[in-house]
């Protein structure tokens, strides 16, 4: 079983920044693809970005455009998300989650945190 954590979501005006963290349990954090979701109201939980175990393979939504980072500190057992140029769409819960393969699909992923809400307003 493998504890996952968010933190680091709250509410900002459109244009703004935020950055989100994660803190997985397991010794063997730097096996895990981790991946970051969001989910909006109403809507389907959608892929954000993903990075692999050694961080050398990062991978962002076409929506991103440049304005989100993802990055990880494997001694820390922490991967963060760090949020830029947050528009209104923006708004959701944000999800950080384990896997195992370098994939964008939600199914690809085992443990999932809670979740932390960002609300950006116009």
């Amino acid at each position: 079983q493998v504890h996952v954590a968010e933190s680091g979501g709250g509410l900002v005006q459109a244009g703004g920044s935020l950055r989100l963290s994660c803190v997985a349990s397991g010794r063997t954090f730097s096996d895990y693809v981790m991946g970051w979701f969001r989910q909006a109201p109403g809507k389907d939980r959608e892929f954000v970005g993903n990075l692999n175990g050694r961080g050398g393979d990062i991978g962002y939504a076409d929506f991103v455009k440049g304005r989100f980072t993802i990055s990880r500190d494997n001694a820390k057992n922490t991967v963060n998300l760090q949020m830029n140029g947050l528009e209104p769409e923006d708004t959701g819960v944000y999800y950080c989650a384990t896997g195992i393969y370098y994939r964008s699909d939600c199914k690809e992923y085992k443990y999932w945190g809670q979740g932390t809400q960002v609300t950006v307003s116009s």
